[in-house]
């Protein structure tokens, strides 16, 4: 009889971690989108770090994006089970926020860009030269916060599709799921920020050893190959991780306010009548049209929080 029963119970704990692992693959694809995202803008994040203090900028946005699981993967279980109308206002909030802060960046370099390029990675390093070590500190702490506010935003979504791939589970196999995903997640985001970050030093790592005629000409290319790609790596991220705010953020909206879908489902019966580029452009139609009204709730947000800093400071 203890026999049987112990049976029957392996037997429940593999179909329960088979449909895991069945739910984990769905979710994963569909999650796939929002990782390249979060890598572009974690990768952003951290430029412009010293070369020596990159590791540990990494590893410490790292550590805050597992406490941001910690914290959104009870919540959305929580909110799933008892309030699940709120995973949407939630959200949204989160796109808003995304568009924000990316439409900021735009208008700072655009009307309050003084000094020359503040993105480029070697001037941000050669200011840093000149901060004191109490500056240094604050200024990497103003880093891991930016990161770990942006990562906060984009688990959030990334928990939140996940949640609805799982939504008509149990409760095992759902927070089983969520966390599996919280986690892969993580170590594949921030391991790659860290192999970007570092792309450089095992270039000039390989010139070394070629100069020590230790390796042979293919790694003296390889070596020249990463040395040159970095920066120009690291701009093109840059870049990627402002329009991935927008396209986050302007997709999460889109999603949350049905009636925006109406646009994109137009543009894209247009493209049926141009057989040769329809699947194409049908294909990138609903990233681009994110993207602009991620650019337009930015500006609005924006404008909106002057105005209103405007009339309180003028009423005190």
């Amino acid at each position: 009889m203890a026999g049987a029963s112990l049976l029957t119970l392996l037997d429940d704990i593999a179909t329960i971690l088979d449909d895991v692992a069945v739910m984990s693959k769905v979710a994963a694809k569909k999650t796939a989108g929002v990782l390249g995202d979060d890598l572009a803008l974690n990768a952003q994040q951290v430029t412009g770090v010293s070369t020596d203090r990159e590791l540990p900028v990494v590893w410490a946005v790292a550590k805050g994006s597992f406490k941001n699981k910690l914290i959104l993967v009870p919540s959305a279980l929580l909110i799933s089970a008892f309030i699940p109308w709120l995973v949407t206002p939630l959200l949204m909030l989160g796109g808003l926020y995304l568009c924000f802060e990316g439409y900021e960046k735009i208008h700072e370099k655009l009307f309050h860009n003084d000094e020359p390029n503040s993105d480029d990675e070697n001037d941000l390093k050669s200011k840093q030269a000149n901060l004191s070590d109490e500056e240094l500190i604050e200024y990497e702490k103003t880093k891991v916060t930016g990161a770990i506010r942006t990562d906060f935003v984009l688990s959030a979504e990334i928990i939140a599709i996940t949640l609805g791939v799982v939504a008509h589970e149990d409760i095992i196999t759902q927070a089983s799921t969520l966390a599996i995903i919280a986690i892969i997640m993580t170590i594949g985001v921030y391991g790659l920020v860290a192999a970007i970050v570092r792309m450089d030093d095992a270039g000039a790592y390989l010139l070394r050893k070629n100069a020590q005629q230790k390796i042979g000409v293919l790694g003296k290319y390889l070596g020249v190959l990463l040395l040159n790609s970095a920066p120009k790596l690291m701009k093109f991220l840059t870049f990627a991780g402002t329009v991935a705010m927008f396209m986050v953020g302007g997709g999460i909206i889109d999603h949350g306010v049905h009636i925006l879908n109406e646009p994109i489902r137009y543009v894209n019966t247009l493209w049926q009548s141009i057989p040769a580029i329809s699947g194409f452009m049908s294909a990138i139609t609903p990233s681009l049209l994110h993207t602009v009204l991620g650019v337009i709730v930015g500006s609005i947000a924006l404008a909106s929080i002057s105005v209103t800093k405007k009339l309180f400071s003028s009423k005190t």
